[in-house]
Formats: structure tokens, C-alpha cells, sequence
């Protein structure tokens, strides 16, 4: 299936290094390496460096996880610490379920 072979594009928005800025990166590394394994691409976008991308994707809050692809585009806001919300949020199955 082409859908299986799809690579995920992941970007997430935060704002400088904070506890839930890294909290959601970690989170968000451990659920991809968990469920997507070598078929997932994290750009990290620092909004204290570069504050002019925010307006593309709309972003009002950080941290934030935005899937590009496959669409349909989805957003998270927060620390992604429950992972069955971010999994059911992008449409993830989990690993070894149907």
C-alpha cells in the first residue's frame, strides 16, 4: 500500500527552550520512533528566531504540532504528554493494531 510507505511530515512550533517545548519534542520523538518508525521527518520551528512562519500555519499557541502530510493538515496544541490524544489528533494507529 502507498499509504504505508508515505513519509509523515511533522512541524512543530515553539518558542525558545522551555520545559514544554522540549517536553513536547521528547514526546512527540517518542510516539514517531513508537508508531512510525523511519517514516516521519520533525521540523522544529523556533518562533523567537523565526516568529514570521507562525502566521502560515496560524499559530496562536506553543507549543505546537502541525501534520503537513498526509492530509488532511492537523494541529495539537500543548506538551503532547497524552499520548492517545496526539495518536487519535494526527490519526495514528498505534503499532500493532488494526
Amino acid at each position: 500500500m502507498e499509504e504505508q510507505d508515505e513519509i509523515w511530515e511533522l512541524r512543530l512550533y515553539v518558542a525558545g527552550k522551555t520545559q514544554r517545548s522540549v517536553a513536547a519534542l521528547t514526546n512527540l520523538q517518542r510516539y514517531c520512533e513508537e508508531h512510525l518508525k523511519d517514516k516521519y521527518v520533525i521540523e522544529v520551528i523556533d518562533l523567537l528566531v523565526q516568529p514570521q512562519l507562525a502566521e502560515g500555519d496560524q499559530i496562536l499557541a506553543i507549543p505546537t504540532l502541525v501534520k503537513k502530510v498526509p492530509e488532511p493538515i492537523r494541529k495539537i496544541i500543548g506538551d503532547l504528554s497524552n499520548e492517545e490524544k496526539v495518536l487519535v489528533g494526527l490519526n495514528i494507529r498505534p503499532a500493532g493494531k488494526l
